[in-house]
């Protein structure tokens, strides 16, 4: 299993308890010692559970961050993300730009983008 950052899909579904995640999480967590998410992911997270005024998952994600990676936007991140929304424009198939400051912070840290 290669080193992984989770989007916030993956970690959205982690916390509503679906098993595959789950089980999928434990296997990571056996072969390393924390999960890995963006700074994005964090706030997306955060954000979300604020809106929602969802104190206890608040906590629990709180938690959650704090024993494990969250990895931050730098200029170098930025500009790998960069470079993928130019190509992406230029293919005619642009994506949200959240989702391209994701994959530059995981292409900045050599980590698979689950």
């Amino acid at each position: 299993m290669q080193p992984t950052m989770v989007d916030t899909d993956i970690l959205s579904l982690f916390f509503r308890g679906e098993s595959t995640v789950i089980t999928k999480f434990e296997s990571y967590l056996q072969q390393y010692n924390s999960i890995n998410l963006s700074l994005i992911t964090y706030y997306e997270i955060l954000s979300g559970l604020k809106h929602r005024d969802a104190h206890r998952q608040f906590n629990l994600f709180l938690d959650f961050a704090a024993q494990n990676i969250v990895l931050p936007l730098t200029k170098e991140s930025v500009s790998i993300s960069a470079d993928i929304y130019a190509d992406l424009r230029k293919k005619g198939s642009p994506i949200d730009d959240i989702d391209i400051l994701i994959a530059g912070i995981a292409m900045n840290n050599n980590l698979i983008l689950a």
